[in-house]
This record gives C-alpha cells, sequence and structure tokens, in this order.
C-alpha cells in the first residue's frame, strides 16, 4: 500500500462546486467538513505516505518518533525504513525536516511550523480546507494564495496532484463585508488525480496529522467510555448501600 505512491493520472478539469471560505471557523466562518476517520489504519498509513512525500521537506513533527508510527498503523520496520525514513536513519527519531532553518527565511520569509499539535490547535477541518484552498494569484511571490489563509508563505505544492484553481471574486458591492470576496474555486488545469481523488488525498493527510497531534486518542476514547461506564455502576452501588444504611433513619 505504501510502496503505490500516487493513483494513476485522470483526466478531466472540473469545476469545485462548493465554496471554501476565506477564514476560519473560529472567526465565524463555516468550513468544509473533513470526515476523516482517526481509526482507519489504511488511511493513516496513506496519510504517512502523503507527510513524509509532500510535507517533510519544510515541516517537522517532533513529538512523534518513527517507531510509534510504526506500533500504531502496523507497519513493519523494514518497510517504515524503506518508504517513510527519509529524513533519519533510526526508528527511535522524531520526524525532523530535510531544510535549514536559515534557507526556509530566505526562499518564504520564514521557518515553516512544526505540525506535531497543528490539527489540535486548527482542527481537522481547517487542514482540510486549507489543502484545497490553493489558487492561482501571480501577486504572491510563489504564484499562489490560499482561500483559507490568505497572503499564506507556502507554496503550491499539491498542484501537480489537484491541477491549478483560480479564484472567482464576489464584488464588493455584493459581498456582506463590504469588501471582494472568494465566492469560489474554478479548476483552470487538471492534475494527477481527480476531485474525488485529491480530496481522499487531503483528508488522508488530515487524519495523519490528527493522529500525531495525540497518538493515545483512540486509546483515550476507548478507555473513557469504560471508565464511565465503572462510574455508572459504582453510583448506583453506591445509592443503594446509601438507602441500606440510612433506611431506619427517620
Amino acid at each position: 500500500m505504501l510502496t503505490d505512491r500516487f493513483l494513476p493520472a485522470l483526466a478531466a478539469a472540473v469545476l469545485l462546486a462548493q465554496p471554501l471560505t476565506a477564514a476560519a471557523d473560529s472567526e465565524g466562518m463555516s468550513l468544509p467538513h473533513a470526515g476523516n476517520d482517526i481509526r482507519s489504519h489504511a488511511s493513516l498509513q496513506r496519510g504517512a505516505r502523503n507527510f513524509m512525500n509532500y510535507c517533510s521537506g519544510c515541516h517537522s513533527a517532533q513529538f512523534v518518533r518513527y517507531n510509534r508510527i510504526g506500533t500504531d498503523l502496523g507497519i513493519g520496520e523494514q518497510e517504515l525504513t524503506k518508504n517513510l525514513m527519509f529524513t533519519s536513519g533510526h526508528s527511535f527519531d522524531t520526524i525532523k525536516n530535510s531544510m535549514r532553518a536559515d534557507d526556509a527565511r530566505k526562499w518564504f520569509g520564514t521557518v515553516p511550523p512544526d505540525l506535531s499539535l497543528m490539527a489540535r490547535a486548527r482542527g481537522p477541518d481547517y487542514l482540510y480546507a486549507f489543502l484545497r484552498g490553493f489558487y492561482l494569484d501571480p501577486s504572491r511571490p510563489t504564484g499562489a494564495n490560499n482561500a483559507v489563509m490568505p497572503g499564506t508563505a507556502m507554496p503550491y505544492i499539491t498542484s501537480e496532484l489537484q491541477g491549478t484553481q483560480r479564484a472567482v471574486m464576489r464584488p464588493a458591492a455584493e459581498s456582506d463585508s463590504g469588501v471582494a470576496e472568494i465566492e469560489k474555486l474554478e479548476q483552470v488545469t487538471s492534475g494527477a488525480m481527480s476531485t474525488e481523488q485529491y480530496e481522499e488525498f487531503a483528508r488522508d493527510t488530515v487524519n495523519f496529522l490528527e493522529y500525531i497531534g495525540e497518538p493515545v486518542q483512540v486509546q483515550r476514547r476507548d478507555m473513557g467510555v469504560w471508565v464511565t461506564l465503572f462510574l455508572l455502576v459504582f453510583a448506583g452501588l453506591a445509592f443503594m448501600l446509601k438507602r441500606e444504611y440510612f433506611r431506619d433513619i427517620r
């Protein structure tokens, strides 16, 4: 599964029907639901592949170790070393990027952030919309912008998969804010993936980012159910015991 890097190229440029927002949900704007499943090992394995191929060149994940990923996602040591460990030689290392900070500042004007806790800080829906929200913008140094994070320094690295998009603007006179806003993103050129395939790519990547933000999330939730059941049973027993002790007291 991990050795198949990408899905085969498909033709046809398509129009993205649903608009993407120009701000985070915390600013009162709605975001498309990522719909990722943290319990899906297949999705997490694909997300790990996506992260290492497209993110780890610039971004680190310094709070998660390769061997933890291998154990949790059912990836053997040999496969882990061959397909995921591009920036380290030891499975007990954390994920480091391959870019020097000085080079990052020179090329992008800033150091790309560590992504270990990005899903917890921003939320999966925000990241899902961000990965789908790039569009061509000649005014930007990288030639691209993002509908969710305007002015982002991140280049349009997924254009070979998604294809390129352009922003269709809503005139200022028609917008509630009184300024021109992005109404929707329209496909300009096709990429190696169809719209549905790229959405799955983004969803898997977000799923992996949510996983590394809290690798014990599934175990914590499962344990929480049992702890809650125990407390309910204990509360019932305690109530019956209280009634037994105080039944003769008027």
